[in-house]
């Protein structure tokens, strides 16, 4: 109960979400002495079928490992690789089964984790013995508190309306998305990051006349493009990009893109998803898009800035359009941002 107790106060602590997942890999391993405890997530490739994300896991002896965030869906496990994962999830019930040749003779739990209505998964455990009643009842509980705490952090990490980040997190989204994750990663994967590459690209989204769509149609209406707006971007930019809402009609995005027509081409996606969308009642609803490289020097509100200007001038130029800051400047249509003064704390 004192090594249970223990993980709750490390898991309770943290609120980086992917240093969350690794933690309670480590604790469920920990705690049921196991060969193998990991946490498995569903992420959609752009076709949106759902694939296997490992998200943390702990063995003896070994340093926690995890699919690194900029891997490719297309990569990983499709959902019905592997069944059993596949059945728990849908159940929602807990499975315990023997280990299948080559595997060394054991047992696999799994349960359902649901948490994140955005991201749900699997808690994989294996054993030599089949787990008691009494530690799955053990598991379940560090697991429901787990979720109810996964959903506190949802509360004040994500807008209410459409499940994007929130204005708040921003700041520490944009100075820990730029770090390399070190856990676990092979040399396949270190190769994948080289061609996702380093380079962050900042978005800003803005819709177009959202004002008439509130004043035509009311605001209950225009609650339902914003929500369907956010559905758009999680179909458009990959499960590793970082999408927000500021409040209001203005959305954020965080691209990570080795290149910079890459970047473009990723924001042209999203505009022409939103123009070709039938939005129920309003039809067509376009957005403007202003867009910048992510400096090492930058802060985030110098960045945001930046991005910002852009989405003036793409409204000065008839909105609808995506614009980068850079070429703008270098074309003399914006001068080159100057916020020295700004002063941040972190």
């Amino acid at each position: 109960m004192n090594s249970a107790i223990e993980h709750l106060v490390s898991l309770t602590a943290l609120r980086d979400r992917e240093q969350l997942d690794l933690s309670l890999a480590q604790a469920l391993g920990s705690l049921m002495q196991a060969r193998c405890a990991g946490v498995y997530r569903v992420v959609l490739d752009k076709e949106a079928l759902p694939h296997w994300l490992n998200c943390g896991v702990s063995r003896p002896g070994t340093l926690l490992a995890a699919d690194p965030g900029w891997i490719d869906p297309h990569d990983l496990p499709e959902i019905d690789a592997v069944p059993l994962r596949q059945e728990a999830l849908e159940l929602q019930s807990v499975l315990q089964v023997p280990t299948q040749p080559p595997q060394v003779d054991g047992w696999i739990t799994l349960l359902p984790l649901m948490g994140d209505s955005h991201q749900p998964g699997v808690i994989e455990i294996e054993t030599a013995e089949p787990l008691t009643p009494t530690e799955i009842r053990q598991v379940e509980t560090l697991l429901k508190v787990f979720d109810n705490f996964q959903r506190l952090l949802d509360s004040s990490q994500r807008d209410a309306l459409t499940g994007l980040l929130n204005r708040q997190t921003f700041d520490t989204t944009f100075m820990a998305a730029s770090l390399p994750r070190t856990v676990g990663i092979s040399e396949e994967h270190e190769d994948r990051r080289r061609q996702v590459g380093d380079t962050w690209w900042l978005g800003v989204i803005d819709i177009d006349h959202f004002k008439s769509v509130n004043d035509r149609f009311g605001h209950l209406i225009g609650d339902e493009v914003l929500v369907l707006v956010a559905r758009i971007m999680r179909q458009t930019f990959r499960h590793y990009d970082r999408l927000f809402r500021f409040g209001g009609e203005e959305f954020v995005v965080m691209l990570r893109c080795n290149e910079k027509d890459g970047a473009i081409a990723a924001f042209e996606r999203m505009r022409h998803n939103m123009a070709h969308y039938a939005f129920p009642q309003v039809g067509q609803v376009t957005i403007s898009i202003g867009m910048t490289q992510v400096l090492g020097s930058d802060t985030p509100s110098a960045a945001f800035a930046r991005a910002d200007d852009a989405v003036y001038e793409a409204k000065r130029q008839g909105r609808n359009r995506v614009l980068n800051h850079e070429a703008l400047v270098a074309a003399g249509a914006v001068e080159e941002a100057k916020h020295e003064g700004d002063v941040e704390l972190f």
